[in-house]
């Protein structure tokens, strides 16, 4: 079982707005993880999570979405949470503007690991009472505590 402790650190959870567009905002998402991850392209991130993005909504309901992709020059699963005072539309399944949202960036050929780590980020994230304890928290520390344990 993937535990997001081991994917996620705490100066990879911001509580900040994004933009006003899913685009501007994984432009944004993108600039915050290269700057915490120097071995990554701020463009290359972006250009990944836009590709996928156009495949289909990453926006999967409850006011969260899950962008995510393969990155050839990354070396290990990487986990970001942002959690928006400010909503952005991110065409989501039920229509409902996004206010949490984890991004997964994994290397290339970790397919089986990138699903199984999207698996677990889904069944977590579906759950209402964890959801209305990350709304509920104005701290980004207390965030990451909720998310790793």
């Amino acid at each position: 079982m993937i535990q997001l402790k081991n994917i996620l650190t705490a100066e990879r959870t911001y509580i900040m707005d994004l933009g006003s567009s899913k685009k501007r905002a994984i432009q944004s998402i993108s600039h915050e993880i290269a700057k915490n991850c120097t071995q990554l392209n701020e463009n290359h991130i972006f250009d990944h999570l836009i590709a996928r993005e156009k495949l289909g909504s990453t926006g999967f309901g409850m006011g969260v979405a899950m962008p995510h992709c393969r990155l050839d020059n990354c070396d290990k699963v990487i986990g970001s949470f942002f959690k928006l005072s400010d909503p952005v539309d991110f065409d989501a399944l039920d229509s409902q503007k996004v206010d949490l949202i984890f991004v997964l960036l994994v290397p290339t050929e970790a397919a089986n690991e990138h699903l199984q780590t999207l698996a677990a980020i889904a069944e977590k994230f579906s759950q209402a009472d964890f959801l209305s304890a990350l709304r509920d928290c104005n701290d980004s520390s207390k965030i990451f505590e909720l998310l790793s344990n």
